[in-house]
């Protein structure tokens, strides 16, 4: 959404065509809808069949799938439900968020695309930050 925005203001300033004001409605509209949603607070029974089943009920869904560790096979707790139209997800938002499912309440939102490029893991990006001797940051320890 902010580069829509920034797009649009850049445009307003340089004199926008009607073909850039085209492109600009449709990547608002591309920015604005969504039909992956986020399921967090899972339990660790929900599989992606399960998880199906509790979605399904809002509208056709394309995919759900649990993600799990991939070194135990273990539920890590969450996972996304895809659906064939936005309109199936905004139901789904609405009514699952905050429910009880398999003993959990969960939380549901719009699924957000992560940043390409490569993952951090750890606190400060990982690595040696040296001067006091000490991995990942400025403690005192």
């Amino acid at each position: 959404m902010a580069l829509s925005s920034k797009l649009g203001s850049l445009l307003r300033q340089n004199g926008q065509t009607p073909m850039m004001s085209s492109m600009l409605n449709s990547l608002r509209c591309m920015s604005t809808s969504s039909k992956k949603l986020f399921i967090g607070g899972l339990s660790y029974g929900t599989d992606d069949q399960t998880l199906k089943e509790a979605f399904s009920g809002f509208g056709e869904v394309s995919e759900a799938r649990v993600i799990v560790d991939r070194e135990t096979g273990r539920s890590r707790g969450f996972g996304f439900v895809n659906y064939a139209n936005d309109e199936g997800a905004n139901n789904a938002l609405s009514a699952m968020d905050g429910q009880e499912l398999h003993g959990r309440n969960i939380r549901v939102s719009y699924a957000t695309e992560r940043p390409s490029g490569p993952r951090s893991f750890g606190g400060n990006s990982g690595g040696y930050r040296g001067g006091r001797g000490g991995f990942g940051g400025d403690s005192e320890f």
